[in-house]
């Protein structure tokens, strides 16, 4: 459900786009070219910083000039009015940057009335995807600030602030890649396996197209990794579409839950391969330092040859 201050804000926006394709006004910057020049000494990128910021000035100015009129022409029957100026922000290449708003007010109630290009101009979703583009690009959130930062006056940009918008932005992807659709996906192979976090086990089912190409198709948190999480997440994959009576390789680490699980929902469809990873791992535990070395090449030369009776007596 929407916040009041939520609505009030989209109203503002249709209002403007009202205005916009009603009259269809016009703004006009207008640069001195000696600091304009200032501006370009410091780049391209500086220059457009610049000017879009006294756009932004232009455009909200217009809008109150549509709302209350022309300043010092007296309006009988006017019912909004200027009420100064307020510091407050607008988002701009993945920062808050300070700008001041004018502010109008309902003369009857004295209430605010908000402006709908200051609504648009300090959205936060944009800055919510540019931190996670960063983020997963590799930048930490400890040098994000001092790495992205474009406008000297910028904020918003702290450790904390940055970690914020990457949970959010997180959480809309993770929800995302959950709920999406797998009808249409042509797999050969699925891999499925638990890896420890945090004292869980995070069960993860990989899909591999017929072009090679590799899918997460979900995760399923658990404190084993036993056959009814394996099973939960199996079952999350049918219903969202994911062909089970197709023939295909599943590869799995050898614990009884997944192979379970697997022949309960795909049957004779599943050909089921242990994991060579795992099962060197595991049989490689069992021997000392010293028989590990030995072992593990006679383990990888049997991998190599096609035939079973050959490779068992390796």
């Amino acid at each position: 459900m929407k916040k009041p201050y939520q609505i009030e804000s989209q109203q503002a926006v249709r209002q403007l786009e009202r205005m916009a394709a009603e009259g269809n006004p016009s703004v006009q910057l207008v640069l001195p070219l000696t600091e304009a020049l200032g501006w370009l000494r410091r780049g391209v990128g500086e220059l457009i910083r610049q000017a879009g910021l006294q756009l932004m000035e232009l455009m909200m100015e217009e809008e109150v000039r549509s709302l209350v009129g022309e300043r010092s022409r007296p309006q009988p029957d006017r019912r909004l009015s200027r009420w100064g100026t307020e510091r407050g922000y607008c988002v701009a290449m993945g920062q808050k940057v300070p700008i001041d708003r004018p502010r109008v007010r309902n003369i009857e109630d004295e209430k605010e009335v908000r402006l709908g290009t200051y609504e648009m101009f300090h959205r936060g979703e944009p800055l919510t995807e540019t931190v996670w583009e960063k983020l997963m690009l590799g930048l930490s959130t400890r040098k994000y600030g001092q790495a992205v930062r474009e406008f000297t006056e910028a904020y918003g940009l702290e450790k904390s602030a940055v970690s914020e918008h990457f949970i959010e932005a997180s959480r809309v992807k993770l929800a995302a890649l959950m709920e999406r659709r797998l009808d249409k996906m042509r797999l050969c192979a699925l891999l499925i396996d638990a890896t420890p976090f945090e004292g869980q086990q995070m069960v993860a089912a990989l899909g591999i197209g017929e072009d090679g190409r590799k899918t997460i198709l979900g995760i399923r948190q658990g404190a084993t990794e036993n056959a009814t999480v394996v099973g939960e997440l199996l079952s999350d994959l049918l219903a969202r579409g994911l062909d089970f009576t197709q023939s295909r390789l599943y590869v799995l680490d050898g614990a009884k839950a997944l192979t379970a699980a697997v022949k309960k929902h795909a049957g004779e469809a599943a050909a089921i391969q242990r994991c060579q990873v795992h099962k060197r791992r595991n049989v490689l535990d069992h021997l000392t330092e010293e028989q590990q070395p030995g072992i593990a090449k006679r383990l990888n030369a049997a991998y190599k040859l096609e035939d079973y009776a050959a490779a068992s007596t390796h």
